[in-house]
């Protein structure tokens, strides 16, 4: 059972986006509810124009809501001013995109190394930063190629190591495979994968259903409101695994106990 006292690290209480006015007036998210833990990998699926991506932009504080209040870790970050919210996404979110968005003219360390000049870190700091989490990614040797030189798995591999350079907890992937051949995808799966079981929060946009196998936990979205929410099997072996296999000393104690007694009424006989 979770602590009372440590509240959801995402929690939303009837957050609506309108796009439009009049006639034209369109709710792309109608409604939302939602509560995430910390360390949940969540999937988010839906047909084009369900408000998948909307959700997510909201969540990363990339875009605000017109109705209802966002709670992160807590805090109520619904009408705080852009400039908090920015330090907000520097210090605790981190974006991977579909389209990478990586700058063109910019080599791949410079690339990974630029979120950190809003942390006030100086030049030499930030490439040394940025050389380190690409060489937990093995592209270290590409370090000072261009985007233009790198296959797509090995670009989104640097847009997720650029995302993970200030260490962010919540981890905000929108489509990261889908445009990506079927081997870079599951090269891209398993590096999220293997974020998560480190402890990070992670939400995912996919259109894949192959990719929900990752998931913890899996929220359908049609109308923009949710219209399934549903536990896989990955948060049942996710909560096994963090029960501990206590033994039970009582009964291992009583057996040497046994022997002990044992031994002593042996000896007592040999001498009798």
């Amino acid at each position: 059972m979770r602590d009372s006292k440590t509240p959801p690290v995402i929690e939303l209480q009837g957050i609506k986006k309108c796009f439009g006015s009049g006639d034209a007036e369109h709710y792309a998210i109608d409604g939302i509810d939602l509560t995430i833990q910390a360390g949940e990998f969540i999937s988010i699926m839906g047909p084009s124009g369900c408000g998948k991506t909307t959700l997510l932009n909201i969540l990363g504080l990339l875009d605000g809501s017109n109705d209802g209040i966002y709670k992160l870790d807590g805090r109520d970050v619904s009408s705080i001013g852009s400039w908090r919210q920015a330090i907000i996404r520097s210090r605790q979110i981190g974006f991977v995109f579909q389209s990478f968005n990586l700058i063109s003219r910019l080599s791949i360390i410079d690339n990974v190394a630029l979120p950190l000049m809003y942390k006030g870190y100086s030049k030499t700091k930030r490439l040394e930063m940025a050389s380190n989490i690409l060489k937990n990614f093995h592209l270290n040797e590409r370090e000072y190629y261009m985007p233009w030189q790198l296959s797509g798995g090995q670009t989104q591999r640097v847009a997720i190591a650029r995302a993970l350079v200030n260490s962010p907890s919540i981890i905000l992937a929108d489509e990261p495979t889908g445009n990506l051949d079927s081997h870079s995808s599951h090269v891209i799966m398993e590096e999220l994968s293997d974020l998560h079981q480190q402890g990070n929060t992670i939400i995912m946009v996919t259109h894949n259903p192959r990719l929900t196998s990752y998931a913890s936990r899996v929220i359908t979205m049609l109308d923009g409101k949710i219209d399934t929410d549903v536990l896989t099997s990955k948060s049942t072996k996710s909560k096994k695994q963090k029960k501990k296999k206590t033994p039970k000393p009582k009964a291992a104690t009583a057996r040497r106990q046994k022997k002990k007694l044992d031994k002593k009424a042996a000896s007592s006989e040999e001498r009798l």
